[in-house]
């Protein structure tokens, strides 16, 4: 199902490694996952979330702050999933929280779910922790598979390379994407800046791909000091957060905040 990140040869897996007609080789680390990354294509040492970015994650997410985001996601996909559907895969998956949940669908279709994600701490987190997942280190803009050979991409958040979700999405297969709303996080953004701007209603679209289904999902939550700054620590503005802010989230015992998701629904053209 892997291919070569150096060759793009289809990759063939023994108990211990996968390997390439033209011998390029990648083990599997203890944990069961493979990096299929080279070191050329890292744009640091260690791409990706660290692992104290991924611990605040994982204690906000198993909180189940974003639990119905996840059921709602989950739920299209066992809605659309085709029968005898043979693997999918979620772009970004981090230490899987998400992707745990679409392997209990694609495990019903008889399809094998794959992970993939930048940062290696997350994915050897998720390995140990989900054996359903298939978890591969490796870039969005270089995916490791076949062409027509995913019956499903999800899609949260991750940035991805429009042409390889063509290219390696079947005819009549789907890609799921997330994204953040207009009102999304507002109250954790006046926390930071002085001025509130509303996100940018998301206008993506994606060659060889009709929308086939659009919906919002947004709902308030009610955080504790641990979890606020957990979130803030998830957000692409944390770096622009002042000390102060830090420390005044310490005291916080019930913040509210709003979540404002934009789901969407894409079907690849025959």
């Amino acid at each position: 199902m892997f291919t070569c990140p150096l060759c793009h040869s289809p990759l063939s897996e023994n108990s211990k490694s996968y390997a390439c007609p033209q011998g390029h080789q990648f083990d599997k680390a203890k944990e069961g996952y493979v990096n299929l990354l080279p070191v050329q294509f890292k744009h640091s040492k260690q791409p990706g979330d660290n692992s104290e970015m991924m611990q605040a994650r994982r204690a906000f997410l198993d909180a189940g702050h974003y639990q119905p985001l996840r059921d709602r996601v989950a739920g299209l996909l066992e809605q659309r999933l085709m029968p005898q559907s043979q693997a999918i895969l979620d772009i970004g998956c981090g230490e899987g929280y998400y992707t745990a949940a679409f392997a209990g669908v694609a495990k019903q279709r008889g399809a094998k779910t794959f992970g993939l994600d930048v940062s290696k701490v997350a994915v050897r987190y998720g390995a140990k922790r989900y054996g359903d997942v298939i978890f591969c280190v490796a870039s969005s803009h270089r995916l490791p598979f076949d062409d027509a050979s995913l019956d499903a991409i999800v899609r949260i958040y991750a940035p991805c390379n429009a042409q390889e979700l063509a290219r390696t999405v079947k005819p009549g297969g789907m890609v799921l994407t997330v994204a953040p709303g207009p009102r999304h996080l507002m109250q954790l953004k006046g926390l930071v800046y002085d001025q509130i701007v509303l996100h940018q209603p998301d206008t993506e679209s994606l060659a060889v791909f009709t929308l086939t289904e659009e919906s919002q999902l947004a709902y308030m939550m009610t955080l504790n000091a641990g979890e606020t700054a957990a979130l803030l620590q998830m957000t692409p503005f944390a770096w622009r957060a002042r000390p102060e802010v830090w420390t005044a989230m310490k005291s916080v015992t019930a913040f509210e905040c709003e979540t404002d998701f934009c789901i969407r629904v894409w079907t690849r053209d025959a």
